[in-house]
């Protein structure tokens, strides 16, 4: 992977990997879950039988691990692009219907599509699903479409692109005044506004400046911040790096649990990426701008609680 060294090869670069990548969405792919719930119900098996069937068939179809998908309680799930036709719990003996029945004949697989529970129905397209259908994913809008461990994959979705406009001549009282007409608030409890804390950081005396990332979750049954670290660490990346332009700051952590391995797999794959891309380290895209990650693991949540663990 050659380092980008400027801001304009970056353009150049990231726009002739938009157009391949919109040109894609014509293409049919197979879209994989392999987020850590589908991963534990045998994705990573669905994955590879995918591949091989599609070998065996003479298909030019590509085979596409994302992130998480949503509906985690009927994975394995795989998705069908452009028409967005998705299966649930599939089986690798399944695989060879899916391939013969649909991919090669055209007809979905009637008795292995998502379902609605209440009330039970065949879901032949995301839009008809009453779980999935109204949602407007933000945070989320690349899992489930993207491979993590592919940088191009998330350039090819726009992404850096709100890193490299902010590295092209914005100040830091811009990109905060941005912040705060996009009325974006914390989603801790208590409704923050995540300018204030920008500018409270920009403002204060300190020389020394850092961006944490909190991505531990003690809740029960709570994968927010996992889901996205697993299924769109870039993003996790380009937004500590423009807070830490917006601030003033040369290094950022990203505090996550040890319990979250597959999180931290691709968050560390994702830190190299960037890295080597030019994204992240001295001089980010030949600007003088200057940040790097580093990931720091907790301990636990027994450990973290005990009286004296501090």
């Amino acid at each position: 992977m050659a380092t980008v060294r400027s801001l304009q090869s970056f353009a150049k670069k990231s726009e002739t990997i938009i157009k391949r990548s919109e040109e894609a969405k014509r293409e049919t792919t197979v879209l994989v879950c392999t987020g850590g719930g589908c991963i534990a119900s045998g994705s990573l098996e669905i994955v590879e039988a995918f591949k091989s069937a599609i070998q065996a068939a003479g298909l030019p179809h590509k085979v596409v691990g994302t992130g998480c998908m949503g509906p985690c309680s009927k994975g394995p799930v795989v998705r069908i692009v452009p028409e967005n036709c998705i299966y649930q719990n599939l089986s690798v003996q399944d695989v060879e219907r899916v391939v013969s029945e649909h991919l090669v004949g055209g007809t979905p697989v009637q008795d292995l599509l998502l379902t609605d529970d209440h009330p039970e129905k065949i879901i032949h397209e995301e839009k008809e699903s009453a779980f999935l259908g109204p949602q407007r994913k933000v945070v989320l809008r690349n899992c489930g479409l993207i491979d993590p461990l592919d940088i191009e994959a998330y350039i090819g979705r726009r992404g850096y692109q709100g890193l490299a406009k902010v590295l092209a001549g914005m100040t830091s009282g811009q990109i905060i005044e941005e912040l705060k007409e996009s009325g974006l608030k914390g989603r801790g409890g208590a409704g923050f506004p995540t300018w204030l804390k920008w500018h409270f950081t920009a403002d204060s005396p300190g020389t020394e400046k850092y961006v944490l990332c909190n991505a531990d979750e003690g809740d029960p049954g709570a994968f927010m911040d996992r889901s996205v670290l697993e299924g769109d660490p870039h993003s996790i990346i380009e937004g500590m790096a423009i807070a830490a332009f917006a601030i003033g700051a040369t290094q950022g952590y990203v505090y996550v649990r040890a319990e979250y391995p597959l999180a931290v797999a691709r968050l560390k794959h994702a830190i190299d990426q960037a890295r080597d891309y030019g994204l992240l380290g001295e001089q980010v895209l030949g600007t003088n701008f200057t940040f790097d990650l580093d990931i720091r693991m907790g301990s636990g949540a027994f450990v973290c609680g005990e009286e004296t663990a501090l």
